[in-house]
Protein backbone atom coordinates (compact mmCIF):
# COMPACT_ATOMS: atom_id res chain seq x y z
CA UNK A 1 0.00 0.00 0.00
CA UNK A 2 1.38 3.39 -1.03
CA UNK A 3 1.17 6.36 1.35
CA UNK A 4 1.11 9.85 -0.13
CA UNK A 5 3.38 12.29 1.70
CA UNK A 6 2.10 15.79 0.93
CA UNK A 7 4.52 18.58 1.78
CA UNK A 8 3.32 22.19 1.54
CA UNK A 9 6.48 24.26 1.13
CA UNK A 10 7.29 27.81 2.21
CA UNK A 11 10.30 27.95 4.49
CA UNK A 12 13.97 27.36 5.11
CA UNK A 13 15.52 25.59 2.08
CA UNK A 14 18.09 23.77 4.23
CA UNK A 15 15.43 22.33 6.55
CA UNK A 16 13.35 21.48 3.48
CA UNK A 17 16.20 19.39 2.09
CA UNK A 18 16.50 17.54 5.39
CA UNK A 19 12.75 16.85 5.36
CA UNK A 20 12.85 15.47 1.82
CA UNK A 21 15.91 13.34 2.57
CA UNK A 22 14.06 11.76 5.50
CA UNK A 23 11.34 10.68 3.08
CA UNK A 24 13.82 9.25 0.58
CA UNK A 25 15.48 7.31 3.42
CA UNK A 26 12.34 5.28 4.24
CA UNK A 27 12.90 1.54 4.68
CA UNK A 28 9.59 0.86 2.91
CA UNK A 29 9.64 2.23 -0.66
CA UNK A 30 5.84 2.40 -0.96
CA UNK A 31 5.49 6.18 -0.78
CA UNK A 32 4.88 9.12 -3.09
CA UNK A 33 6.10 12.62 -2.18
CA UNK A 34 4.28 15.68 -3.52
CA UNK A 35 5.81 19.08 -2.70
CA UNK A 36 3.45 22.02 -3.21
CA UNK A 37 5.47 25.25 -3.32
CA UNK A 38 3.35 28.21 -2.20
CA UNK A 39 5.41 30.65 -4.30
CA UNK A 40 8.50 30.72 -2.11
CA UNK A 41 10.68 33.55 -3.54
CA UNK A 42 13.70 31.31 -4.14
CA UNK A 43 13.16 28.73 -6.91
CA UNK A 44 16.34 26.78 -6.06
CA UNK A 45 14.58 24.30 -3.72
CA UNK A 46 12.34 23.19 -6.59
CA UNK A 47 15.30 22.83 -8.91
CA UNK A 48 17.13 20.74 -6.30
CA UNK A 49 14.08 18.50 -5.85
CA UNK A 50 13.81 17.85 -9.60
CA UNK A 51 17.52 17.03 -9.73
CA UNK A 52 16.95 14.00 -7.47
CA UNK A 53 15.45 12.18 -10.47
CA UNK A 54 13.09 10.06 -8.34
CA UNK A 55 9.86 9.08 -10.11
CA UNK A 56 8.08 8.94 -6.75
CA UNK A 57 8.63 12.68 -6.22
CA UNK A 58 6.41 15.37 -7.76
CA UNK A 59 6.96 19.13 -7.53
CA UNK A 60 4.11 21.63 -7.95
CA UNK A 61 4.51 25.41 -7.72
CA UNK A 62 1.36 27.45 -7.16
CA UNK A 63 0.63 30.37 -9.47
CA UNK A 64 -0.24 32.60 -6.51
CA UNK A 65 0.32 32.33 -2.76
CA UNK A 66 -2.62 30.41 -1.25
CA UNK A 67 -1.75 30.74 2.43
CA UNK A 68 -1.81 27.94 4.98
CA UNK A 69 -5.38 26.68 4.63
CA UNK A 70 -5.42 27.21 0.87
CA UNK A 71 -2.22 25.28 0.29
CA UNK A 72 -3.40 22.48 2.58
CA UNK A 73 -6.54 22.22 0.47
CA UNK A 74 -4.42 22.15 -2.69
CA UNK A 75 -2.40 19.30 -1.18
CA UNK A 76 -5.58 17.41 -0.34
CA UNK A 77 -6.81 17.82 -3.93
CA UNK A 78 -3.57 16.24 -5.20
CA UNK A 79 -3.72 13.15 -2.97
CA UNK A 80 -4.08 9.92 -4.94
CA UNK A 81 -3.49 7.26 -2.28
CA UNK A 82 -5.99 5.90 0.22
CA UNK A 83 -3.91 7.33 3.08
CA UNK A 84 -1.75 10.44 3.30
CA UNK A 85 0.47 12.55 5.56
CA UNK A 86 0.50 16.38 5.48
CA UNK A 87 4.10 16.75 6.54
CA UNK A 88 5.80 20.01 7.53
CA UNK A 89 8.61 21.13 5.24
CA UNK A 90 10.93 21.40 8.25
CA UNK A 91 9.99 18.13 9.99
CA UNK A 92 11.52 14.68 9.57
CA UNK A 93 10.23 11.14 9.23
CA UNK A 94 11.99 8.38 11.10
CA UNK A 95 13.16 5.69 8.63
CA UNK A 96 10.42 3.26 9.68
CA UNK A 97 7.49 5.67 9.42
CA UNK A 98 5.95 4.35 6.19
CA UNK A 99 6.50 0.71 7.13
CA UNK A 100 4.90 1.11 10.57
CA UNK A 101 1.98 3.15 9.26
CA UNK A 102 1.30 0.61 6.53
CA UNK A 103 1.15 -2.16 9.13
CA UNK A 104 -1.17 -0.12 11.37
CA UNK A 105 -3.51 0.72 8.50
CA UNK A 106 -3.78 -2.95 7.58
CA UNK A 107 -4.55 -3.85 11.21
CA UNK A 108 -7.10 -1.04 11.73
CA UNK A 109 -8.73 -0.48 8.31
CA UNK A 110 -11.81 1.31 9.68
CA UNK A 111 -9.90 3.92 11.70
CA UNK A 112 -9.92 7.54 10.43
CA UNK A 113 -6.43 8.66 11.42
CA UNK A 114 -3.25 7.55 13.18
CA UNK A 115 -1.06 9.46 15.65
CA UNK A 116 2.46 8.04 16.05
CA UNK A 117 4.93 8.79 18.79
CA UNK A 118 6.81 12.05 18.18
CA UNK A 119 10.24 13.38 19.10
CA UNK A 120 10.33 17.17 19.35
CA UNK A 121 13.50 18.74 17.96
CA UNK A 122 14.87 22.28 17.79
CA UNK A 123 16.20 24.12 14.77
CA UNK A 124 19.51 22.22 14.93
CA UNK A 125 17.78 18.84 15.09
CA UNK A 126 18.54 18.22 18.76
CA UNK A 127 15.80 16.77 21.00
CA UNK A 128 13.95 19.51 22.83
CA UNK A 129 10.98 19.86 25.15
CA UNK A 130 9.79 23.48 25.38
CA UNK A 131 6.74 24.42 27.44
CA UNK A 132 4.08 23.75 24.73
CA UNK A 133 5.33 20.20 24.34
CA UNK A 134 5.49 19.56 28.07
CA UNK A 135 1.85 20.62 28.19
CA UNK A 136 1.02 18.31 25.29
CA UNK A 137 2.64 15.43 27.15
CA UNK A 138 0.52 16.13 30.22
CA UNK A 139 -2.66 16.39 28.14
CA UNK A 140 -2.05 13.13 26.22
CA UNK A 141 -4.32 10.29 27.44
CA UNK A 142 -2.64 7.76 29.69
CA UNK A 143 -2.70 4.69 27.47
CA UNK A 144 -0.35 1.74 27.12
CA UNK A 145 0.63 0.35 23.78
CA UNK A 146 -1.73 0.89 20.86
CA UNK A 147 -5.06 2.53 21.74
CA UNK A 148 -8.20 3.29 19.72
CA UNK A 149 -9.97 6.48 20.86
CA UNK A 150 -13.28 7.98 19.75
CA UNK A 151 -16.44 9.83 20.75
CA UNK A 152 -16.97 12.51 23.37
CA UNK A 153 -14.04 11.34 25.50
CA UNK A 154 -11.63 11.95 22.63
CA UNK A 155 -13.24 15.30 21.73
CA UNK A 156 -13.06 16.47 25.36
CA UNK A 157 -9.45 15.39 25.63
CA UNK A 158 -8.43 17.35 22.53
CA UNK A 159 -10.39 20.43 23.54
CA UNK A 160 -8.77 20.35 26.96
CA UNK A 161 -5.35 20.43 25.29
CA UNK A 162 -4.52 19.41 21.72
CA UNK A 163 -1.88 16.77 22.35
CA UNK A 164 -1.66 15.57 18.74
CA UNK A 165 1.02 16.62 16.23
CA UNK A 166 -0.75 17.44 12.98
CA UNK A 167 2.21 17.00 10.56
CA UNK A 168 2.90 13.51 11.93
CA UNK A 169 -0.63 12.14 11.49
CA UNK A 170 -1.51 9.60 8.81
CA UNK A 171 -5.05 10.29 7.53
CA UNK A 172 -7.61 8.24 5.65
CA UNK A 173 -8.14 10.32 2.51
CA UNK A 174 -11.85 9.64 2.06
CA UNK A 175 -12.61 10.78 5.62
CA UNK A 176 -10.66 14.05 5.36
CA UNK A 177 -12.29 14.87 2.02
CA UNK A 178 -15.70 14.66 3.65
CA UNK A 179 -14.80 17.69 5.77
CA UNK A 180 -11.84 19.55 4.26
CA UNK A 181 -9.90 22.37 5.91
CA UNK A 182 -11.62 25.41 7.40
CA UNK A 183 -10.45 28.45 5.41
CA UNK A 184 -10.80 30.81 8.39
CA UNK A 185 -8.24 28.94 10.50
CA UNK A 186 -4.47 28.58 10.34
CA UNK A 187 -3.28 27.59 13.81
CA UNK A 188 -6.26 25.44 14.86
CA UNK A 189 -7.38 24.05 11.52
CA UNK A 190 -6.10 20.58 12.48
CA UNK A 191 -8.13 20.55 15.69
CA UNK A 192 -11.20 21.77 13.82
CA UNK A 193 -10.80 18.91 11.33
CA UNK A 194 -10.36 16.34 14.10
CA UNK A 195 -13.54 17.46 15.87
CA UNK A 196 -15.54 17.17 12.65
CA UNK A 197 -14.19 13.66 12.09
CA UNK A 198 -14.90 12.60 15.68
CA UNK A 199 -18.39 14.12 15.64
CA UNK A 200 -19.05 12.13 12.48
CA UNK A 201 -18.17 8.85 14.20
CA UNK A 202 -14.50 8.66 13.27
CA UNK A 203 -11.76 7.24 15.48
CA UNK A 204 -8.06 7.72 16.20
CA UNK A 205 -5.34 5.15 16.78
CA UNK A 206 -2.52 6.23 19.09
CA UNK A 207 0.76 4.43 18.39
CA UNK A 208 3.59 4.23 20.94
CA UNK A 209 6.55 4.01 18.54
CA UNK A 210 8.57 7.17 17.88
CA UNK A 211 8.17 7.57 14.13
CA UNK A 212 8.29 11.33 13.56
CA UNK A 213 10.56 14.27 14.40
CA UNK A 214 8.60 17.50 14.87
CA UNK A 215 10.62 20.70 14.63
CA UNK A 216 9.63 23.39 17.12
CA UNK A 217 11.24 26.74 16.39
CA UNK A 218 10.46 30.46 16.26
CA UNK A 219 9.68 30.46 12.53
CA UNK A 220 6.66 28.16 12.74
CA UNK A 221 3.12 29.47 12.26
CA UNK A 222 2.10 28.52 15.80
CA UNK A 223 5.13 30.32 17.26
CA UNK A 224 4.87 33.68 15.47
CA UNK A 225 1.12 33.95 15.77
CA UNK A 226 1.19 33.38 19.51
CA UNK A 227 3.54 36.35 20.00
CA UNK A 228 1.27 39.02 18.53
CA UNK A 229 -1.97 37.62 19.91
CA UNK A 230 -3.42 36.61 16.54
CA UNK A 231 -3.27 32.97 17.55
CA UNK A 232 -5.55 33.60 20.48
CA UNK A 233 -8.06 35.65 18.51
CA UNK A 234 -8.36 32.66 16.20
CA UNK A 235 -8.63 30.28 19.14
CA UNK A 236 -11.43 32.35 20.72
CA UNK A 237 -13.44 32.11 17.51
CA UNK A 238 -12.70 28.40 17.26
CA UNK A 239 -13.73 27.51 20.82
CA UNK A 240 -16.95 29.51 20.49
CA UNK A 241 -17.80 27.48 17.39
CA UNK A 242 -16.66 24.20 18.99
CA UNK A 243 -18.87 24.77 22.03
CA UNK A 244 -21.92 25.01 19.76
CA UNK A 245 -20.90 21.95 17.75
CA UNK A 246 -20.39 19.85 20.86
CA UNK A 247 -23.70 20.99 22.36
CA UNK A 248 -25.54 20.18 19.13
CA UNK A 249 -24.04 16.68 19.26
CA UNK A 250 -25.37 16.25 22.81
CA UNK A 251 -21.84 16.17 24.23
CA UNK A 252 -22.34 18.36 27.29
CA UNK A 253 -18.97 17.71 28.89
CA UNK A 254 -17.09 18.49 25.68
CA UNK A 255 -19.14 21.68 25.30
CA UNK A 256 -18.12 22.78 28.80
CA UNK A 257 -14.46 22.07 28.08
CA UNK A 258 -14.72 24.18 24.89
CA UNK A 259 -16.38 26.98 26.83
CA UNK A 260 -13.59 27.29 29.39
CA UNK A 261 -10.63 26.22 27.12
CA UNK A 262 -8.29 26.51 30.09
CA UNK A 263 -5.07 25.35 28.41
CA UNK A 264 -5.48 27.99 25.72
CA UNK A 265 -6.06 30.70 28.33
CA UNK A 266 -3.04 29.60 30.33
CA UNK A 267 -0.93 29.65 27.19
CA UNK A 268 -2.01 33.24 26.52
CA UNK A 269 -1.20 34.18 30.11
CA UNK A 270 2.41 33.07 29.63
CA UNK A 271 2.77 35.59 26.76
CA UNK A 272 1.51 38.67 28.62
CA UNK A 273 4.75 39.58 30.39
CA UNK A 274 6.76 39.38 27.17
CA UNK A 275 4.28 41.61 25.36
CA UNK A 276 4.42 44.12 28.21
CA UNK A 277 8.22 44.08 28.25
CA UNK A 278 8.26 44.86 24.52
CA UNK A 279 5.56 47.54 24.99
CA UNK A 280 3.20 45.82 22.54
CA UNK A 281 0.08 47.16 24.22
CA UNK A 282 -2.35 45.99 21.52
CA UNK A 283 -1.02 42.47 22.01
CA UNK A 284 -1.34 42.81 25.78
CA UNK A 285 -5.00 43.78 25.43
CA UNK A 286 -5.65 40.90 23.02
CA UNK A 287 -3.93 38.40 25.29
CA UNK A 288 -5.78 39.60 28.40
CA UNK A 289 -9.09 39.37 26.57
CA UNK A 290 -8.31 35.75 25.88
CA UNK A 291 -7.10 35.01 29.40
CA UNK A 292 -10.22 36.44 31.04
CA UNK A 293 -12.65 35.33 28.38
CA UNK A 294 -14.00 38.71 27.30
Amino acid sequence: MTIDIMMPFYGDPALFRTAVESVVAQTDPRWRLVVVDDVYPDTEPGQWLRSLGDDRIRYVRNETNLGVAGNFTKCLDLVEAEYFVLMGCDDELEPGYVASMSESVEEYPTVSYFQPGVTVIDRTGSPSRPLPDRVKRLARPRVRGVAVLSGEDLASSLLRGNWTYFPSICWKTSVVRQHGFEADFEVVLDLALQLEIIRGGGSLVVLPDLLFRYRRHAGSVSSWSSKDGSRFAEERAFFTSARTLMADAGWRHAARVARFHMSSRLNAATKVLGAMTNRKWADVRSLLRHVFGS
